[in-house]
């Protein structure tokens, strides 16, 4: 009986052990294949493309970005073209994709020296620029990933800068090796912003950018990043690679692109730069971040010893294909669609056509068609940028719902036996519904001349959990909101500023509060700034088209700061004094954000100890608020809150400051007091202006700088004086009631700002030694 007791015993041991085996071989194999979400995009390709947005309006308009050879990169295009393509350091082109702006750039704005600038190739300036906006795009504070393990992988080849750069300035020879080194393309951007993970340029030529997206997402799934920036660049300094391609009888003839077209004769060179923002998707979720789509598999191979160097090959990209298939955990019928490498050209076109039909055509039973197109049709072959640009159309369509047309298809390749499988070209534009119990789904290929292929399976992000204070949520608000915009340069901030207002004009639909709460928490503050305050959308809107023209607005305060600010954050908190106040402030606040109200009523409760009346009733009471000895309390405690709501929202204060009560309150933020401390202080400090004071005097608050209303006090000799310097072009006059009036009413004639804001004593001198001495006693 013993031994079988022990037997069962050992036997559910052994079980355990099995169930706890097998529990983290599923994690295992689980954390191998989590999928990794897509949570920014950013671009420049050719037909002016600055953003995903510009590229998804030149889909959906069925436009081109090929045109002429740009004038302004010193080819002598005179000499350049030939028809003859056996001429020799000639094109028979004429034209192709080019991005715009892309010998612009802010060197100062990345600490960059103007020497240095010169002798970098523009493809390390783009990426750094597309870097910086993806992760902005993320709502990712560009220098909050400093000394984190996020990596950079970036596809480049082209590397002819230096072959066709002038003579350069002097001084600018020593940075010629880091200004022109593919590896630098990824370094250059871990460098600026202090990433610490992986920093790999990868060159498979025309596969580059979807290999180094592969190579992120096994990063990220290992754990070596825990954030990634992937994409590919290619900008032709020099014609030779149209050259050289024209030798090859490689280029289309009439600069057209006609992806899988019967009438397929070669493809449009082209350029152009795209970077992604990858995180695990279970990160991404965790941090509240917007997932725009999914990577959930991908596969990298090589043709190894085939038909020829170049020559694409069947066989391995049906392989590569199935391998990203498996990666994925799906089959082909559970995809529906495939952005190809599609460059246009007779041989290549058929040979990848083929192995789709292979892989994803057949078996699909009753599910509709693979639909297939290349973006390639409206862009050319942008090269190491052409996978990437593939990720971000199929995002885009999946996010619209829509597939667009590929271009320039007269009849479907008839070297293909279409019949042979459910493959069907995107001739026209169709809706993409979503398919029942999944997401839509597409395959993204790209096959390099080094031989090597890749094909990333993208995924429809899934739909958004509800989270309770979700990083990055803004609570409703009221009343006037600040955007706050920043700039390296007043023509930077006015440019920010337009910006600002195209964005928020195409989207009416966004909370004004989110905005502002955005522009804080995601946007580096720079040197020159401006706060453009407004009770509602169109106020808003109107500061910032002044701010964009230079000119003076109403609720615009604009400014610069001494030094460099894009690696610091600091918040100062300034808590006003008495005249801030209006009937039912933080009333709407209190119901919006539990945080404010929480502590308002911790502040409440103390306030409840020393008087008689209920503070939280005193906020909507118009005729309350008349009582200064109800007033200063509240007026506290509704500061004091504030502070614990902007904390709550990741803004902490280097600093406090405050006038009045404002004061006190101030020092309680600060720890300075405690707040039952400060909540004495500041109902026996009311008390004694009420039954002491109050009713001898008023203040005034005068937008002018105090020592020219010094000048005109002076000479009236009514017992007025400056009593708080509030700012270069405000202070505070206290006096005589009648006396005070006049002065104001005289001023408001002259067109100045001035308000009496309280009733107090006639000589605000005379209160301070008295009121001092009088509250020590009192505590």
């Amino acid at each position: 009986m013993a031994d079988e007791e022990k037997l069962l015993a050992y036997l559910r041991r052994v079980t355990e052990d099995l169930q706890q085996a097998n529990r983290r071989l599923r994690e295992v194999e689980e954390k191998e294949r989590e999928p990794i979400a897509i949570v920014a995009m950013s671009c420049r390709y050719p037909g002016g493309v600055n953003s995903p947005e510009d590229l998804w309006k030149l889909l959906l308009e069925r436009e081109q970005g090929i045109v002429p050879f740009p004038k302004d990169r010193g080819w002598d295009l005179e000499a350049l073209y030939d028809p003859d393509p056996d001429s020799s350091g000639t094109t028979y082109a004429r034209s192709g994709g080019f991005v715009e702006g892309a010998d612009e750039f802010d060197p100062a704005f990345f600490g960059i020296s103007p020497r240095e600038a010169v002798a970098m190739d523009p493809q390390q300036r783009l990426v750094l620029e597309v870097s910086w906006e993806a992760l902005e795009r993320a709502g990712l504070h560009p220098a909050s990933l400093r000394g984190t393990s996020a990596g950079v992988f970036i596809g480049a080849f082209a590397n002819d800068y230096e072959v066709g750069r002038g003579p350069l300035p002097e001084g600018s020879e020593g940075y010629l090796g880091t200004g022109n080194s593919s590896s630098v393309i990824s370094g250059r951007v871990a460098y600026t912003l202090g990433l610490e993970g992986p920093a790999v340029t990868v060159d498979t030529a025309c596969s580059s950018s979807l290999v180094a997206i592969h190579m992120a997402c096994q990063s990220l799934r290992a754990g070596e990043s825990t954030l990634a920036l992937a994409g590919g660049v290619t900008i032709m300094a020099t014609p030779e690679l149209l050259v050289d391609f024209s030798h090859q009888r490689g280029l289309a003839r009439d600069d057209r692109c006609k992806a899988f077209s019967d009438e397929a004769d070669g493809t449009v060179l082209s350029e152009g730069v795209g970077v992604l923002v990858l995180e695990r998707l279970s990160d991404a979720v965790a941090a509240g971040h917007r997932v725009l789509g999914v990577i959930r598999g991908s596969a990298v191979n090589q043709d190894g010893a085939s038909n020829g160097l170049t020559a694409p090959n069947g066989p391995s990209q049906e392989r590569v294909i199935r391998q990203a298939l498996a990666n994925a955990g799906l089959s082909g019928a559970e995809v529906d669609a495939v952005e190809a490498h599609g460059t246009g050209t007779a041989l290549g076109d058929p040979i990848e056509a083929q192995a789709l039909l292979a892989t994803y055509g057949r078996d699909r039973g009753s599910a509709e068609p693979l639909w297939l197109g290349s973006v390639k049709s409206n862009i050319g072959h942008t090269q190491a940028a052409a996978g990437v640009a593939g990720v971000i159309k199929m995002v885009m369509a999946m996010r619209h719902g829509l597939l667009p047309q590929t271009l320039y298809v007269s009849t479907p390749t008839t070297h293909v036996d279409w019949e042979q499988g459910q493959v069907r070209l995107l001739e026209e534009a169709r809706d993409w519904p979503e398919p029942v119990g999944r997401p839509r789904r597409a395959g993204v290929s790209s096959f390099g001349v080094s031989g090597t292929n890749s094909h990333v399976i993208v995924e429809q992000a899934p739909e958004p959990q509800p989270q309770e204070d979700a990083p990055g949520s803004a609570p409703a608000v009221s009343g006037v909101v600040p955007w706050v915009v920043s700039g390296r340069g007043e023509e930077a901030l006015r440019a920010q500023a337009s910006r600002l207002a195209e964005y928020v004009v195409a989207r009416p639909e966004l909370p004004v509060g989110e905005v502002g709460l955005s522009l804080v928490r995601t946007r580096p503050v720079f040197e020159e700034r401006a706060v453009v305050m407004g009770a509602d959308r169109e106020e808003l809107l109107s500061g910032l088209q002044s701010l964009a023209a230079g000119e003076p607005g109403a609720g615009v305060v604009a400014g610069s700061v001494s030094g460099p600010a894009s690696g610091r954050r600091d918040a100062v908190l300034v808590f006003p004094g008495q005249g801030a106040q209006w009937a039912g402030m933080g009333v709407e606040l209190a119901q919006a954000s539990p945080v404010f109200a929480a502590r308002l009523e911790e502040c409440f409760a103390e306030i409840r100890r020393w008087v008689d009346w209920d503070p939280a009733q005193v906020l909507a009471d118009a005729e309350s608020l008349q009582s200064i000895e109800k007033l200063q309390p509240v007026a506290f405690a509704v500061g004091v809150a504030l502070a614990e709501l902007w904390e709550s929202v990741g803004v902490r204060p280097t600093a406090v400051v405050g006038h009045s009560q404002g004061e006190v309150a101030a020092a309680c933020v600060a720890g300075v007091l405690s707040l039952a401390d400060a909540v004495r202080v500041v109902v026996l400090r009311s008390r004694l202006f009420a039954a002491e004071l109050w009713g001898r005097g008023a203040i005034a608050a005068v937008g002018l700088p105090a020592e020219v209303v010094r000048e005109r006090i002076a000479s009236l000799g009514a017992g007025l004086e400056v009593s708080a310097d509030n700012g270069p072009a405000s202070c505070a006059v206290a006096g005589p009631t009648q006396a005070l009036e006049e002065l104001v009413e005289r001023l408001r004639g002259e067109g100045v700002r001035a308000r009496v804001i309280a009733t107090t004593v006639a000589s605000h001198s005379q209160m301070v030694e008295p009121l001092r001495e009088q509250l020590l006693e009192m505590l």
